[in-house]
């Protein structure tokens, strides 16, 4: 077959480039140098990167994943008539009708609907996948404001950013509010551990999200913006600025866009990795030049944020649904979801989770099906335990709740919020207590410090974790424990304060047997906590390799090589670093 036919898809998205995606690319192009080959941005499936997709015609396409420079050629040879079909590496395909793929096949893709599937560089290829058609519907078709804010209102979208604050009514503040000159800020400061949303929409659909944010600024009359992204996204940040780039010489952004009287310029500014920025008054004040702390609320941003100007910061994912509400309909878009909670919901799944990466589900789905029909359930084969939703700033959802529907309200009846979107899986092997230590130590580091409760309360309670870690708590730390939560909620200025204390509340709710076990029985159910556990070599199953005793970094381990029955650990000397459960090959340390 003549490789001119072939259009071949690589995914280079960050984690396909961490996964070795340009070496992937090199070996298509050095095979195939007459193919018609480029790169686009994540499809979500994380789990097999490298990721390749080959086109042979309209009708007939492959998806490949656990691609190197080595396997490559397994595929080329199979599609040049030279070789086997490499069904290890095969995903799925047209031809196989049998074989769906459930990861993508129980996904409704609306703000994910064009990552993976064009070239992010590329204004073109936005526009042939119907890119501007809401822009054009809005000046060309004569959409007043008003009109705009108002299937804004029908479609149901709430805030994808974590609070799930109805956009539309945002937007009506900040309309109504007179003024010369007004702003639109897209947030784009995605901080929470194991969350990459906002990151995987920056890098493989940019002109959407500047198209969404066109929307918005056209609803409440902003002529400047910008987009506020970490710093630590180097290729959302250069896919971004390309798409303003693009934008601006096409005559889609600055002065009268498209003949209209509508003007708006955007400018991205780089956040320099403070999780508090993430707030809107704390991310206001650092793209102003000050320091990124929380203000004191009212006056809200949508009367008097930059500049003093009337402003409207939204999400990453919430402007991304825009353009398609836009074309399709609010009513439409009102179609999915629930009562409370319309339209669909992106997720970051990682953890012990078999196949982690980025999906996009209709809320009402419930936390067992998005874990098990999406995610494949528990990756190393362990029963699943929990999941923590909503970052450092939500909470962990036991198993017995998994049948809890995902919509606003009844993941906050849990203690857990949606927040941005993080899903962190937990099988039996985590200490939930060790958890809500690394999600407080997190919150605590991020602190600004200007809230007293917050700045001391949460050293407080990382202290109270570490001793009951440690094996040295008191029953009485429980309800100090509980006593601080409440006050830092109560007495914090902004959201990273007033959530901080959910991991612990949370886990204390559904798992204070874990708590009681740390401070009464000085033991680690899940055997993490280094002081509580201890690691002896079974005499029965060793193999005397003397693997253990060389990756020990304290030389706690002696024995001679070969010689059955001599190998021990000093337990005096033992720091339960875990190397060597890391590199026995026959599973001959015990942990307990």
């Amino acid at each position: 077959m003549n490789a001119q036919n072939f259009e071949i898809i690589v995914g280079a998205g960050t984690c396909g480039i961490a996964a070795g995606s340009q070496d992937v690319y090199n070996a298509f192009k050095e095979k195939l140098p007459n193919a018609n080959l480029h790169s686009v941005g994540c499809i979500g499936m994380c789990h097999r990167e490298v990721l390749a997709q080959i086109k042979v015609d309209q009708n007939q396409s492959y998806l490949y994943g656990d691609l190197t420079k080595k396997n490559v050629s397994k595929v080329i040879d199979y599609h040049m008539g030279q070789g086997e079909l490499p069904q290890e590496l095969l995903i799925t395909s047209s031809d196989d009708k049998e074989k769906i793929n459930d990861y993508l096949g129980n996904q409704t893709r609306i703000a994910l609907r064009n990552v993976g599937k064009l070239d992010p560089t590329s204004l073109d290829d936005y526009t042939e996948r119907g890119g501007h058609k809401a822009l054009k519907k809005i000046l060309q078709d004569g959409m007043t404001p008003e009109q705009v804010i108002e299937e804004i209102k029908t479609s149901g979208l709430r805030g994808r950013g974590g609070a799930g604050f109805p956009t539309f009514m945002k937007w009506q503040f900040a309309r109504n509010t007179k003024a010369s000159e007004k702003y639109l800020i897209c947030n784009g400061d995605e901080g929470d551990p194991g969350a990459f949303m906002d990151r995987s929409l920056l890098e493989g659909d940019p002109h959407n999200v500047l198209e969404g944010m066109l929307v918005a600024a056209y609803a409440i009359g902003a002529s400047k913006g910008y987009a506020y992204i970490r710093a630590e996204y180097p290729l959302a940040v250069k896919n971004f600025t390309k798409a303003i780039e693009d934008a601006t010489k096409a005559g889609l952004l600055g002065k009268n866009i498209m003949g209209s009287d509508f003007s708006f310029e955007v400018k991205v500014k780089q956040g320099a990795g403070a999780f508090v920025c993430g707030e809107e008054t704390a991310l206001i004040a650092s793209i102003e030049g000050e320091r990124g702390m929380p203000r004191i609320r009212p006056p809200f941003p949508a009367v008097k944020g930059v500049f003093e100007r009337p402003t409207i910061i939204n999400n990453v994912e919430t402007l991304s649904n825009l353009p398609w509400i836009i074309v399709h309909g609010g009513k439409e878009y009102a179609s999915y979801g629930t009562e409370d909670s319309k339209g669909t919901k992106v997720f970051a799944l990682a953890g012990a989770i078999r196949r982690g990466g980025l999906v996009e589900i209709p809320m009402g789905m419930t936390i067992r099906e998005v874990l098990e029909k999406v995610g494949g359930g528990s990756k190393t084969g362990r029963p699943l335990k929990a999941v923590q939703l909503g970052g450092p700033s939500g909470g962990c959802v036991p198993e017995k709740l998994f049948d809890t529907e995902i919509s606003y309200k009844a993941i906050n009846a849990t203690g857990a919020i949606m927040g941005s979107g993080g899903m962190i899986v937990m099988d039996d092997s985590t200490c939930m207590v060790d958890l809500a230590k690394y999600f407080l130590d997190f919150t605590q580091l991020e602190s600004c410090g200007k809230c007293t409760f917050c700045r001391i309360g949460t050293i407080r309670m990382k202290e109270i974790l570490t001793r009951i870690c440690d094996g040295e708590g008191v029953m009485e730390d429980i309800d100090t424990l509980e006593d601080l939560a409440a006050k830092i909620k109560d007495s914090s200025l902004c959201g990273l304060g007033q959530t901080a204390p959910n991991p612990v509340l949370t886990t204390l709710k559904y798992f204070k047997d874990e708590y009681i076990g740390h401070i009464q029985d000085k033991t680690c159910k899940a055997a993490v906590c280094k002081k509580l556990i201890t690691h002896t070599i079974v005499q029965e199953t060793c193999i005397a390799c003397s693997l253990c005793k060389k990756g020990c970094p304290v030389d706690a381990i002696t024995g001679q090589p070969k010689k059955l029955g001599t190998f021990k650990i000093n337990q005096e000397t033992c720091i339960n670093c875990g190397m060597c459960v890391e590199v026995c090959r026959d599973d001959s340390i015990l942990v307990k």
